[in-house]
């Protein structure tokens, strides 16, 4: 593809935009296709025509918007107008109220239309508003505008000095600087050089990397091209876990389109860029998301991580220097090269710039996926974007990063995203689940536990031996039969296991155990000392004397 190519195709679309007065997009994501949406979808386009409004105008498929609990949605432009909990029965009288009268229907419009207000949306500006389906509706609102910039205006230390001035961090967990990533891997000397989008997104409750991917595929592919063409990898994989059917089948496409259009290949932009990525689809497996054990099962070995140094950097695929990255750092970077570094580092917080996609979960209104600067503060992202904690329920704690986060108290919440990174707080991939008073910490502790020991490979003993053992030790205090030396035992057993095993799985295992003993010491005592599981969730082993003497359990 040629620039000139490129502009004709989005004027293109930009000429057939202005033919239609107003677009229906119907999320289709995964939510939503299980809701129903794709019938919606069908009669939506059935009324169209019968009401003679397909003639001004576009129904469109689109991806996932982000508030999932209140889906089917569709959104009507311009305006944004949201409608929610849309069924085959409301279609009608939808277009005939605002499409053919100009009169929203107010009362099933979504409710808490206010909390996108707080949000920041850069990397899901145009989430729900293209379809993931079409590679021109992409290059309409400006994509693949950045790749062309790079490739024919741009060095690759250009490339890298932008992302370093941008002060742009992994998303994935870590969030080491992403420019000194690629500035390692752009300075290795052994050839080939390969590139890793890692979609495993493995943490129970998270699902920001999947909307991001069923929403708009070629985004995370244009971040990838940008971030080959800065280190000077030629090929590149994409792995995304099994569980995800529909974003591997956009993606899939999403890839195949590109290639079509010379985007993909060699000499895009008549420049001298040679690339090909390559989708790969791993089993399922969460130790995977840790990135010497991804590299593994791209190889075609089982995906169990091994020891650092080396670094993927210097030895990874194949041993070959190879960046890794999360489909949401990716994504990113075509946003940065279009409004440059500086424009970007001045969003959210000073040491930590940008906005985060965060998955909101538990007992919380208005659970979903929203898009917020990193100065943003707990409190309003539970309260204003969640809409506060669920009717009748009251706040107990919020869990962040899970499964292997920290347990925060209410009044912790006025902490931001960037004060927490700062402070070593984990909040991973950015899960938020807000836990009410009917909730037992020892027993989600316990779950969270049995999590790990399902999910550990087994390779390094602290983590297949001490996580057994940690389970034993939270059985016993679940039940009753624990005593306070059982407490001591479980803390220094889990700081064993944070400091010696070989992979963030194992190490970050304890986390929760550890957090869960620090902010909820009092609820560990009551099960111990008085026998008493203060949720009411625990069946306590207690034993009773009766008042002829003997004793029942």
């Amino acid at each position: 593809m040629k620039l000139e190519d490129l502009q004709k195709i989005a004027l293109t679309e930009h000429e057939y935009r202005s033919t239609y007065k107003y677009r229906i997009n119907v999320c289709c994501g995964s939510v939503c296709s299980n809701r129903g949406a794709l019938n919606v979808l069908k009669e939506l386009e059935t009324v169209a025509k019968d009401t003679g409004v397909e003639k001004f105008c576009k129904i469109s498929q689109a991806g996932c918007i982000g508030i999932c609990s209140s889906g089917p949605l569709i959104l009507i432009e311009p305006g944004d107008y949201i409608y929610e909990k849309v069924t085959v029965e409301k279609v009608k009288y939808i277009v005939n109220e605002h499409i053919l009268n100009g009169r929203p229907v107010k009362e099933l419009l979504y409710k808490n239309s206010e909390s996108f207000k707080k949000q920041c949306r850069i990397v899901l500006k145009n989430s729900g508003k293209i379809n993931p389906y079409r590679i021109e509706d992409y290059i309409a609102v400006g994509g693949y505008s950045a790749l062309a910039k790079v490739l024919t205006q741009m060095t690759p230390e250009q490339v890298i000095y932008e992302i370093t001035v941008s002060g742009l961090r992994g998303r994935g967990g870590a969030y080491f600087p992403t420019g000194k990533k690629l500035n390692f891997v752009a300075k290795a000397t052994n050839k080939p050089k390969y590139i890793v989008v890692n979609f495993d997104e493995g943490d129970p409750a998270v699902f920001a990397n999947r909307v991001i991917a069923e929403s708009n595929p070629h985004l995370i592919i244009e971040g990838a091209m940008i971030a080959a063409y800065a280190i000077g990898a030629e090929h590149g994989y994409m792995y995304v876990r099994s569980e995800y059917p529909l974003a591997i089948r956009i993606l899939k496409n999403a890839i195949e389109q590109a290639k079509n259009y010379g985007l993909i290949g060699k000499n895009a932009f008549n420049s001298t860029f040679d690339f090909d990525l390559e989708l790969r689809v791993g089993a399922g497996s969460y130790v995977v998301g840790e990135e010497t054990a991804i590299l593994a099962s791209i190889e075609g070995k089982r995906g169990m991580p091994r020891p650092r140094p080396p670094y993927p950097a210097v030895s990874g695929l194949f041993g070959k220097p190879t960046l890794i990255n999360n489909v949401e750092t990716l994504a990113n970077i075509p946003i940065i090269i279009t409004n440059g570094g500086k424009w970007f580092s001045e969003i959210g917080a000073q040491d930590f710039s940008g906005t985060k996609c965060i998955t909101l979960t538990g007992k919380v209104n208005n659970p979903g996926v929203a898009e917020v600067a990193t100065n943003i503060t707990l409190y309003e992202i539970i309260y204003d974007i969640g809409g506060g904690v669920t009717v009748g329920q009251k706040f107990k704690t919020v869990f962040l990063g899970c499964p292997s986060g920290n347990f925060l108290r209410e009044d912790q919440l006025n902490q931001t995203i960037s004060d927490l990174v700062k402070a070593g707080v984990i909040i991973g991939s950015g899960g938020i689940m807000v836990i009410d008073d009917e909730t037992c910490i020892v027993e989600m502790v316990k779950t969270l536990n049995s999590f790990f020991i399902d999910e550990s490979c087994g390779l390094c003993v602290p983590c297949r031996a001490g996580l057994p053992q940690v389970r034993m030790l939270l059985n016993k205090i679940s039940d009753g039969e624990g005593s306070v030396e059982d407490m001591k035992t479980l803390e220094e057993l889990c700081n064993l296991i944070k400091d010696t095993s070989l992979c963030g799985l194992g190490q970050s295992a304890p986390n929760p155990v550890l957090s869960s003993l620090k902010q909820f010491r009092e609820e560990y005592l009551a099960h111990i000392l008085e026998k008493r599981c203060p949720a009411g969730r625990c069946n306590l082993k207690t034993t009773e004397v009766l008042e002829d003497g003997c004793t029942s359990s």
